[in-house]
């Protein structure tokens, strides 16, 4: 039956470790070493993929930043639009009492030229009426230019009193 021979076994063992010596340097070799290659391939994709996470998270947070950013520069764009509203509002207003000061200042000082000067015309005509008016009473004219010095010292001494 089964005849156990001390050459047929030690030919089994002979072959058996020449087989696992082959398997080993043609099989095991390249198998671990393309073993090793997909884990370091592996290894570097997960490492590419943290540092992409890690750049997409930073890129976000400059992103976030830069609307923030963004929103407080508008915000002060606004407010700085409103000052410079309400300044050249305040600016406008104060501007049109200043002219509509002077424009009264102006009315005023027209109104008193123009009293002036109907107060001197009416005196002018008071003193050409108030001459003629004598020139009658004493019934001879003595010299014009006389009687206007008069009448105007008597108009201004009266002026003065008032």
């Amino acid at each position: 039956m089964l005849d156990f021979s001390f050459w047929s076994i030690f030919e089994a063992v002979v072959n058996t470790v020449i087989l696992f010596v082959l398997l080993r340097i043609f099989l095991f070799k390249p198998i671990n070493k393309i073993k090793a290659e997909r884990t370091r391939t592996i290894q570097n994709n997960l490492d590419s993929a943290e540092k992409a996470k890690a750049e997409a998270e930073e890129l976000r947070k400059q992103y976030e930043d830069s609307i923030s950013e963004a929103k407080e520069k508008a915000n002060r764009i606004i407010m700085k639009a409103h000052e410079d509203a309400e300044a050249e509002s305040s600016a406008i207003i104060k501007k049109s009492q200043e002219e509509a000061e002077k424009i009264v200042a102006d009315a005023d000082k027209t109104i008193e030229n123009e009293r002036k000067r109907v107060l001197r015309q009416a005196q002018s005509e008071i003193a050409d009426l108030a001459i003629e008016a004598a020139s009658r009473i004493i019934g001879e004219n003595v010299d014009d230019e006389k009687n206007r010095r008069l009448v105007d010292k008597f108009l201004s001494e009266e002026e003065g009193k008032r």
